[in-house]
């Protein structure tokens, strides 16, 4: 049980989180704007969307996985950035630097570490135990 529960935290941890990560810090010199929380729900797990104008015309945007601001209701002003290019692209001015995210991936890294230290030991374990039976 331990090994797959290892396996599956660090490609969390991999696959997910560290890349959240970066793809927030991308974001660090993008374009400011003054937006409302559409839609709330885990804005961590990327299920948060914001609305803000861009060139005069009205943007919903995701927010990436990674984010914080969960605890906000529907309507709540907060500054976001976004990519000139792409406003689709946007996230929280306080979630640009990657913080909630790396230290989500260092989480799951560490308990994925654990774990899959549990399941080596217990390995060796068995392993003596039959050879001292054989």
């Amino acid at each position: 049980m331990s090994l797959p529960l290892g396996l599956l935290l660090g490609a969390l941890s991999l696959l997910v989180m560290l890349p959240a990560a970066q793809h927030l810090r991308s974001l660090q010199d993008g374009e400011r704007a003054q937006a409302t929380l559409h839609t709330a729900g885990s804005c961590m797990a990327g299920h948060c969307q914001v609305k803000f104008e861009v060139g005069g015309r009205t943007v919903i945007a995701d927010l990436p996985v990674g984010s914080g601001g969960g605890k906000q209701s529907v309507g709540a002003s907060l500054a976001v950035r976004y990519q000139a290019d792409d406003p689709q692209v946007a996230a929280r001015e306080e979630d640009v630097g990657g913080g909630g995210a790396a230290v989500l991936a260092a989480l799951s890294g560490g308990a994925a570490l654990l774990f899959l230290t549990v399941a080596a030991v217990a390995a060796v374990f068995l392993a003596r135990q039959r050879g001292s039976e054989a």
